[in-house]
């Protein structure tokens, strides 16, 4: 038999056994001084090797049935397409206690890691009151009606604006799947954006199967639980199955309905080892299985809009919101020569103060946390860089009653924390001055502008302990908190009722980033965040504080014009030749010295270059740069850019590429990676 294991190494490998076992059966092999589990593949008659030279299995594990034709199939696409060993696909594919030998070995095995499951009582959810369907409005009843009556696979692209009831055409597409026997499985691209649809659901999809009907997936749950959830998927308990991108690789046998909600969203791509994309692995799945996938968002990719566009996808459009109240008023301030208090100016102010003389909430958005991005020195221009970055340090103020006002520096690319200096460690000045403007600074201006508001803070700071996340969007739905400051956490997919005001800070560092995408993601942001205000309370207002408010972006904003946005986006990428025109792939290296690395892609480049001329194939390759920040941990980091018109000739030359990349390593201490579709360089 041949076996697929997680390791970064190509090709299956062979083992023997003295009975028959199934392709998709899981094994406990020995692996040179190792014993791992791996996923049989392939049971050819003959094997490739002498028998003599071949070792045997140790442990078939038949806890459960083998994985079915499908899933292999998925991650065999997953693993070409990616240019991934394929045991590196499936087995991180599976729940952690399923591909662990001390899970079926040792005197605490007790069976395996299954039927430990099965023996524990789950806890039972909390009770949901059922909530009846509301009357859809005939844009809502128009794609409910499109998407039921596509007969096999198809691909619907659903834009709708912010507000316009998007949810409530997902839950009855998909209770037309369960009254027919089927599952549904929903994705989402964020944790915090689970507890809200779980409830909704709950209370709409519960039937009678009773708690099973519904599992939950995504990374923050414990081991135990993920494996339950995984179970009830795979065994058909589960109707719905609700989680973020690695849900994706979940079997799910009677599989009706593919659902991406926020499909715009990059936290659908993996950024380390097999950087998959959830929702394009979901149109693959779709049509592999034959079923609609739905893709919903107020600002779709661009990628998204050109297939819909070009007919490849069914767009289907909902162009006003769903309750009778009209999308927010954008208000664009130019800050250029305006006074600011505290970076907050005079009409933000004062827009804050009206909302809550009213009695409603208020929404202050900024995407950077911390409290200022940077320490400096005013007398000799001394900045906090990390000692192991090419990056600044970032300075954090303790949160707790215990922490008082002690500061660290901390770096977020390397996790490196120090307490801020003294004096300036160049020219001993002691008045060093945080520069720029976090999350807990604007918190704590706040806090001076409204001493009596009730204001909370939402980032990855304020929600590191488990649960927390959904006990501060508790109290903001249950009008506990009057300001609320976030990042891009608070930014999309949140129903808040009683917020009527959104202001942006900080908007523009994304204008001029390098990035050719930067635009489409601060675009994508703003519409979302601005999507928060007046969802249920009239008069909702967006304040965007900027030094441009002729860009292009911003212009568009302020029309709720998404699909001017797109058509002047795709016909700029179109000029210059990029995606969706274009097809991208990006090698990066690592190594000690910048020179290794550098050295390294120019090796690479040229192989790839002589197998293209080989192939006849047209590709641009780039010229092997540092990456923006190149440094981290004390490593240094650089890139290669190989784009081309025709994606199975990138594909093609990639496959060859691939095994000749070792060969171009020889002799260096380097490691590399290669990401296909690459979102961010």
């Amino acid at each position: 038999m041949r076996v697929a294991l997680d390791v970064p190494l190509p090709g299956l490998f062979d083992y023997r056994c003295e009975h028959s076992v199934a392709v998709g059966t899981r094994v406990i092999v020995p692996f040179g001084r190792r014993h791992m589990i791996g996923v049989v593949v392939e049971t050819p008659a003959e094997p490739a090797l002498d028998q003599a030279s071949i070792k045997a299995v140790e442990q078939v594990l038949d806890d459960l049935p083998p994985l079915p034709a499908d899933w292999l199939a998925l991650a065999g696409f997953a693993a070409q397409y990616y240019q991934r060993p394929l045991g590196e696909v499936m087995l991180p594919a599976l729940p952690a206690s399923l591909r662990k030998v001390s899970a079926y070995q040792g005197p605490r095995s007790a069976g395996g890691p299954v039927r430990r499951s099965d023996k524990r009582r789950a806890a039972a959810p909390a009770t949901v009151a059922s909530e009846p369907a509301p009357n859809l409005n005939p844009q809502q009843a128009e794609a409910v009606r499109a998407i039921a009556a596509i007969q096999g696979h198809r691909t619907v692209l659903l834009h709708g604006v912010t507000g316009s009831g998007k949810t409530e055409v997902y839950l009855h597409a998909a209770q037309s799947v369960l009254e027919r026997g089927g599952q549904v499985l929903f994705l989402v691209p964020e944790i915090n954006l689970t507890p809200q649809l779980e409830q909704s659901l709950r209370s709409r999809l519960g039937g009678p199967e009773g708690p099973a009907a519904l599992a939950v997936l995504h990374s923050g749950l414990a081991e135990g639980e993920r494996l339950r959830a995984w179970l009830h998927a795979q065994r058909g308990q589960a109707q719905v199955l609700l989680g973020t991108r690695l849900s994706i690789f979940t079997p799910l046998p009677r599989l009706g309905l593919i659902i991406v909600d926020e499909e715009h969203d990059a936290s659908y791509k993996q950024q380390d080892g097999l950087r998959y994309s959830a929702r394009d692995l979901a149109v693959w799945l779709g049509r592999d299985r034959g079923i609609p996938v739905v893709l919903g968002s107020a600002t779709p990719s661009l990628e998204s809009w050109y297939h819909a566009e070009r007919g490849h996808y069914l767009k289907l459009s909902l162009a006003q919101r769903a309750r009778e109240v009209e999308l927010p008023k954008i208000r664009l301030v130019d800050t250029r020569r305006l006074a600011l208090q505290q970076g907050f100016s005079p009409q933000l102010l004062d827009a804050l103060g009206a909302r809550l003389e009213h009695g409603e909430q208020s929404l202050i958005f900024i995407n950077r946390r911390g409290y200022a991005p940077v320490l400096s020195c005013s007398s000799c221009g001394w900045i906090s860089q990390c000692p192991r970055c090419s990056a600044y340090t970032v300075l954090h103020r303790a949160s707790g009653r215990m922490a008082g006002h002690r500061q660290r520096l901390h770096c977020h690319h390397c996790g490196y924390q120090a307490p801020p200096p003294a004096a300036c460690p160049d020219c001993g000045d002691q008045d060093l001055r945080p520069m720029g403007r976090g999350t807990q600074r604007v918190e704590e201006h706040l806090a001076e502008f409204f001493p009596q508001a009730r204001i909370a803070r939402i980032d990855a700071d304020s929600t590191r302990r488990k649960g927390s996340a959904a006990e501060l969007f508790a109290q903001v739905h249950a009008g506990q908190i009057d300001i609320l400051v976030g990042t891009q956490m608070v930014a999309k997919g949140h129903d808040f009722t009683n917020l009527g005001l959104v202001g942006v800070l900080n908007a523009d560092a994304m204008l001029f980033a390098h990035d050719f995408r930067a635009p489409e993601r601060l675009f994508a942001q703003l519409m979302q965040v601005a999507g928060r205000a007046g969802r249920h309370v009239r008069g909702g207002e967006v304040i965007v504080q900027t030094d441009y408010p002729e860009q292009p972006v911003y212009q568009a904003l302020l029309r709720h014009n998404y699909a001017g946005f797109a058509q002047y986006s795709l016909a700029e990428r179109e000029s210059i030749g990029l995606p969706p025109y274009a097809y991208q792939a990006l090698l990066t290296a690592e190594a000690r010295e910048l020179a290794v690395a550098l050295e390294f892609l120019g090796r690479a480049r040229k192989v790839l270059q002589d197998l293209a001329a080989d192939c006849g194939a047209s590709l641009a390759l780039y010229d092997p740069i540092p990456l923006r920040v190149v440094r981290v941990a004390n490593i240094e980091r650089a890139q290669l850019l190989v784009e081309s018109r025709h994606r199975p000739s990138l594909q093609a030359c990639l496959a060859l590429w691939m095994p000749r990349l070792p060969e171009a390593a020889e002799g260096m201490r380097v490691r590399y990676q290669l990401e296909v579709d690459p979102l961010e360089i």
